[in-house]
């Protein structure tokens, strides 16, 4: 994941203030933030909340008015992560679901493990 201070140079992207008693306000700015985004689809807001700890990088991307689109989250991914690393999305068992926004999607990346992949002919 890139270092998330260093996101103020991207046109179009704002940081959100982060209250210091707020779980990301625990983590250095260069390692958790929220921010704000317009849509390469059709101008809306993105939010999008990033972190960078406990050997993942979690990046939790959301709209309004409906789940963001697979070229939605392929804008954040060109922005959140590095052209070299890769990230997915994960469906979890049923029984682990966390639903807190209704409209949201998540990306990971592990730091300490390369993230296997099928034959390149699936892909």
């Amino acid at each position: 994941m890139r270092d998330l201070t260093q996101l103020k140079l991207i046109p179009g992207l704002k940081r959100l203030p982060v209250m210091e008693t707020h779980h990301w306000g625990q983590h250095p700015p260069e390692r958790a933030g929220i921010f704000v985004l317009r849509s390469e689809d059709d101008g809306k807001i993105i939010r999008v909340i990033a972190t960078n700890s406990d050997d993942w990088d979690h990046v939790s991307v959301s709209r309004e008015d409906r789940a963001p689109t697979w070229m939605e989250m392929e804008q954040v991914k060109r922005i959140f992560f590095h052209k070299s690393e890769m990230a997915y999305q994960l469906h979890v068992k049923v029984k682990n679901h966390i639903n807190i926004h209704p409209n949201c999607l998540h990306m990971w990346r592990p730091h300490n493990i390369e993230i296997p992949v099928p034959p390149l002919e699936m892909v």
